[in-house]
């Protein structure tokens, strides 16, 4: 058994009310105790496993082993996510497929009728199987879902727990009574045998310890007196899908840059701010650099053409990128942005789906492994250029009891309303 009780990384301030400990004490059982009530044990309830029958699919594209795993076939309804599906909630040898509805219609052979991706639940037809090319097929099958359930202090005293809802992707945090205190989550991903520490999330910290705030980047102070003065300012949100953020439903507030711009107005009344967007869903700098002019997408002509006096740029497609990489290119584009008096800032990427991060878990992982983000911060350091860091507000959401895979609402790499705060989080933090 592991216990979590960690005063010691917490403000003076916080551990006025210190942190509830979380103990692991059945394969579905958490003690809980806090200073102030009763100890108590909570029964989390095993986990449900939604059965789903007969899932009709009007038809079946072939199977496609090189597309990624979300995209090789159809999605069964159970399992999607934004635009993707939600990997390893499948039961894979649950799965059936038939031409009927009913059970005694022929059931199809996977390998030669059709291919299921297991960890995805992805399926399509075969090169000469049965089925054919505009044949309604049906799907049965079993499937996790993944929940966020709530641990409370009640205004009468009381340890107690508030379920979540269970979903494909991105759960979210159940509604909490009045006079609640929040605690912490118990986190069920996935189609998990038991409860483990890595499972626990209490509350250790409020918000993000944000960093002294010391004297304004000269770039920012420059940018402030035009702000402060009412000069007008043309910024240009830059970046892939996260930038886009066409996923969202409110994205004209939801998106990063609304977000932001919306608060340097606030903190800024004098400030005349043009808000522009240039994005590109699944793409990269590189990909900019290397479309001909004409395209809708060209470098020169839809970001240095339109003549910025900030571009902002989020590229967590650019993780792939070695240090090396990093200091060629981008020392290209600031150059480029130097030549038409343009300043940068640059953001590190958020955290994306655990298994390409390498995590195992998603607590104590402060740092980010990837060498890209590192690079950023070298070369920012080295040309002098602000930097955003979003990406360590990412790493320490798990002491503020939040898995931040809750926030990916693709279950891969696009992050919710509340993610793309915390972008807006690290870009305000350069102007207080």
């Amino acid at each position: 058994m592991l216990r979590y009780s960690a005063c010691l990384l917490l403000t003076i301030a916080a551990c006025a009310q210190p942190p509830a400990s979380f103990t692991v004490t059945g394969d579905w059982a958490v003690r809980v105790s806090v200073a102030g009530a009763e100890p108590r044990v909570l029964d989390v309830g095993t986990p449900i496993i939604r059965s789903v029958t007969a899932e009709k699919h009007a038809s079946l594209p072939l199977f496609n082993p090189q597309a990624g795993g979300w995209a090789r076939g159809a999605r069964p309804e159970g399992l999607r996510a934004q635009e993707t599906t939600s990997p390893y909630l499948l039961e894979p040898a649950s799965f059936v497929l038939r031409a009927g509805p009913g059970p005694e219609s022929l059931a199809f052979s996977p390998g030669t009728d059709y291919e299921l991706d297991p960890v995805w639940g992805t399926f399509g037809r075969l090169p000469g199987s049965r089925i054919a090319a505009d044949q309604p097929v049906y799907a049965s099958y079993r499937h996790a879902q993944m929940r966020l359930d709530s641990v409370v202090l009640t205004a009468a005293g009381q340890i107690a727990l508030r379920p979540g809802e269970p979903r494909a992707a991105a759960p979210p945090l159940p509604a909490l009574a009045p006079g609640d205190r929040h605690l912490g989550n118990i986190y069920i991903p996935r189609g998990i045998p038991k409860l483990t520490p890595d499972h626990l999330f209490p509350i250790l910290e409020s918000t993000y310890p944000e960093p002294p705030r010391g004297q304004r980047h000269p770039v920012i102070q420059k940018l402030v007196r035009r702000l402060e003065s009412g000069q007008p300012l043309r910024i240009l949100a830059w970046g892939d899908s996260v930038t886009d953020a066409s996923y969202l439903p409110e994205r004209e507030t939801q998106r990063w840059q609304e977000q932001f711009v919306a608060r340097l107005r606030q903190q800024f009344p004098k400030a005349r701010i043009e808000m522009l967007t240039q994005a590109w869903g699944g793409r990269n700098t590189g990909s900019y650099l290397a479309e001909p002019p004409g395209s809708p997408h060209n470098y020169k002509e839809t970001v240095l053409d339109v003549k910025p006096d900030l571009v902002i740029s989020e590229f967590v497609n650019d993780s792939g990128l070695t240090p090396q990489r990093v200091e060629e290119r981008y020392a290209k584009l600031l150059a480029d942005f130097q030549s038409i008096g343009a300043e940068w800032i640059i953001l590190t990427p958020h955290y994306v789906q655990p298994e390409r991060m390498a995590f195992t878990r998603e607590r104590e992982i402060d740092q980010d492994p990837r060498p890209y983000v590192e690079a950023l911060r070298q070369f920012t350091a080295r040309h002098n250029v602000p930097l955003a860091d979003a990406s360590l507000r990412y790493g320490r959401l798990w002491r503020q009891g939040i898995p931040y895979n809750t926030l990916l609402l693709n279950a891969i790499n696009h992050p919710d309303s509340r993610g793309m705060r915390l972008f807006a989080d690290a870009l305000m933090h350069l102007f207080q």
